[in-house]
């Protein structure tokens, strides 16, 4: 047969000629990808089966080439808008010609990621990153390694080919090597790259984690890394000293801290054994001028889980006599297993490893990047400890997917602040794709947009200020007072408009952001803008939040709102350094509803639980052990009335000239379950007031 063809989602074709001409086409973008092994093709046939992706088609062939045999395939998948390409070397072989080499695709502004915090790039192709592409309509592609993600890499050679394959530095494959490369078609910038995520972690099956998966996650956290007070600095107390009367002063504020950050000053270094150095390990274990008797023994008297922090192996550790050890870092598993027992043993939640772009290293091979990792994760998973990347290129961005308790990730570099925003929200974008939480790095608590921008990363919030100067105001909008982070569903990224202005280099403000979705259409956008250059003009469309009908969009900083109709878009030119707005539609009763007045993230689930809207405004409000009240407000054209289901509601109040109620709940049993509606004409329900009524 001259040709071989299968179709999958949305009519995407892919066909192979017995001259080894390829070509996938999608015909919803009218685009085509296609290319040529450089050979005739052998046993050419159609199959189907099913893999972790579900269902599937392909067109698996052989050929030979640069005197090897292998075998190649093309699947496509009825479900998904996912294409993967295998590459089977049959016999060892040279790593040349590699498969896929795509001569024809659309040519469109880019993103691909770079170096350490997968620093976003609109002008050069990386090999280690997906590389995604996207038209005027937002319609876009993503090329990504499937397989061997510390070792593969892609490439466009001088005629505009993209080659995806294995990196240069290995001259050689064995016979069964297989590799993938995944190639994803979409209609969105971020929905396609949410599409190609879930796709990168099925194939693993990696369980992707909820933003409460872990003490880190779930709680605030403090840390004395690079930027933080404490770092390499330990107060006139010392460390134990210091960091006690850090958690003491959380608990004076009313809020419990959930973890603790201990930096690389924590265990000794390279080259003299020393605290205070800033080589490798030289051993990982406490430093005992600053902590006596035992690390152990001072997480005991804090009372605080801990997260540590590791750099790579020094070159005169003793480490290097005792486990197998590639470039900078042990492969050696009983190296894992001894580090792993020994902060099981201190309480420690979370283990950090740092470095991952630079140092921390192994030598490079198809073997010892994937021991390092994977004995890591695999020791610190038997003991339930998690583990967060930092300095991490594309290539640990895309490993991750193969350990489900690597579960957060840097996505900006050291000391949080504005000249990091922009790296973050994109990096966030790669993260949060393949089920890592964005972590910004540490800040102060009194810098009120760090604050913001962070929590919206759906992850970690960690400060660092110093004893005595804790923000009680700006935590207890970001935080429950049992420290519980009351966060978005899901991580801010910028939204598709954005991505093309910086693809095609137009000068825009920053649009970033995160949400909570409560299903039925009642999704609150939480979202934050920046200028980037001399353009300051903010457009804000509830269409490109999902907002098909009336909202109402709420400036969090102002404390003021705007209804805008259906189609109605908000114009505003933005005179401060940042900008945060709270986007609700207006539900079926008429009303919009906000959230919680007084957090930052208003609609949190972890403040408001529950929301439903059938002509009745149905609303949980969970509560923390101790509170005792909570301001809960929204938009509507009239006076309103609150029925408490559970706990009670006082204080009811509307303002014709704003639209904008409050209302004050009280629980029972940890939550506050509530009815709002409008108020009859000439009636007030129990408990409620307004300007049209007097208590």
């Amino acid at each position: 047969m001259s040709q071989i063809s299968v179709t999958g989602y949305g009519g995407i074709n892919a066909s192979v000629s017995a001259n080894g001409t390829w070509s996938v086409v999608a015909p919803a973008q009218n685009w085509t990808f296609s290319g040529t092994v450089g050979a005739n093709t052998q046993s050419a046939h159609a199959d189907s089966g099913t893999d972790n992706l579900g269902n599937y088609q392909e067109i698996a062939f052989a050929y030979s080439i640069l005197g090897a045999q292998r075998a190649a395939s093309i699947r496509l998948y009825p479900d998904r808008p996912v294409v993967l390409f295998f590459s089977i070397y049959n016999s060892a072989a040279a790593n040349a010609a590699p498969f896929p080499a795509i001569s024809v695709y659309p040519s469109l502004p880019h993103l691909s990621f770079n170096g350490e915090f997968a620093t976003p790039d609109f002008q050069g192709l990386h090999s280690d990153s997906p590389w995604a592409f996207f038209d005027s309509a937002y319609n876009t592609w993503i090329l990504s390694p499937a397989a061997n993600y510390m070792t593969a890499q892609m490439s466009k050679d001088a005629s505009g080919v993209l080659n995806a394959g294995i990196a240069d530095g290995i001259a050689n494959l064995p016979a069964g090597f297989t590799h993938a490369t995944a190639l994803t078609i979409g209609s969105g910038v971020n929905a396609t790259f949410a599409t190609w995520g879930q796709a990168i972690t099925d194939l693993t099956k990696k369980q992707r984690p909820a933003n409460d998966a872990d003490t880190l996650l779930k709680d605030v956290s403090y840390w004395t890394d690079n930027g933080a007070t404490y770092y390499y600095n330990s107060g006139s107390a010392g460390y134990m000293g210091t960091l006690d009367a850090i958690r003491g002063e959380f608990d004076s504020i009313g809020i419990r801290l959930g973890s603790l950050q201990l930096d690389s000053w924590w265990y000794p270094k390279g080259p003299d054994n020393n605290w205070s150095s800033h080589m490798g390990i030289w051993t990982y274990t406490a430093a005992p001028s600053l902590f006596q008797p035992d690390l152990a023994s001072f997480q005991a008297g804090l009372n605080v889980p801990l997260t540590t922090h590791a750099r790579w192996i020094d070159g005169n550790s003793p480490y290097r006599t005792q486990y197998a050890i590639s470039g900078n870092v042990a492969i050696d598993p009983q190296y894992w297993e001894d580090i792993a027992s020994y902060i099981h043993g201190a309480h420690v939640t979370v283990y950090e490893q740092d470095w991952l772009g630079d140092s921390a290293q192994t030598n490079l091979n198809l073997t010892d990047p994937y021991l390092f990792l994977g004995n890591m994760a695999s020791s610190m998973a038997s003991r339930g400890i998690n583990i967060q990347y930092c300095m991490a290129q594309p290539r640990h961005f895309l490993q991750s997917t193969n350990y489900s308790n690597v579960t957060t990730i840097r996505t900006s570099n050291d000391r949080f602040g504005p000249d990091r925003w922009n790296t973050y929200f994109y990096s966030s974008r790669f993260a949060s794709s393949i089920g890592l939480w964005p972590f910004s790095d540490v800040f102060m608590s009194t810098e009120t947009n760090n604050m913001i921008a962070a929590l919206l990363s759906g992850g970690p919030l960690g400060v660092g200020d110093a004893v005595g100067s804790l923000s009680r105001v700006n935590l207890m909008k970001a935080t429950r007072a049992d420290g519980a982070i009351v966060k978005p569903d899901d991580a801010a990224t910028p939204i598709d408009s954005v991505f093309l202005a910086d693809g095609m280099g137009i000068d825009t403000p920053m649009i970033a952001f995160a949400a909570t979705d409560f299903g039925g259409g009642l999704r609150a956008s939480y979202i934050f803008v920046y200028t980037r250059g001399a353009n300051s003009t903010v457009v804000i469309d509830p269409a490109a939040f999902g907002v098909a009908g009336a909202s109402f969009l709420y400036d969090d900083l102002a404390g003021t709102g705007v209804y805008l109709d259906r189609g109605q878009t908000y114009t505003f030119q933005l005179t401060k350094s940042a900008g945060y707005y709270t986007l609700v539609p207006v539900g079926p009763t008429g009303i919009a509803f906000l959230g919680d007045h007084h957090q930052f993230v208003t609609l949190g689930r972890q403040r408001v639980s529950s929301v439903s809207d059938n002509g009745i405004l149905d609303v949980t409000v969970q509560f923390a052990p101790g509170e005792r009240a909570r301001t809960i407000f929204g938009y509507s054209p009239k006076a309103i009335s609150v029925a408490s289901v559970s706990g009670s509601n006082q204080n009811v109040q509307w303002d014709p000239s704003t639209g904008i109620f409050t209302a004050h709940v009280m629980p029972t049993q940890g939550s506050a379950h509530v009815q709002i509606r409008f108020a009859p004409a000439g009636k007030v329900s129990a408990g409620m007031c307004s300007t049209h009524c007097s208590k």
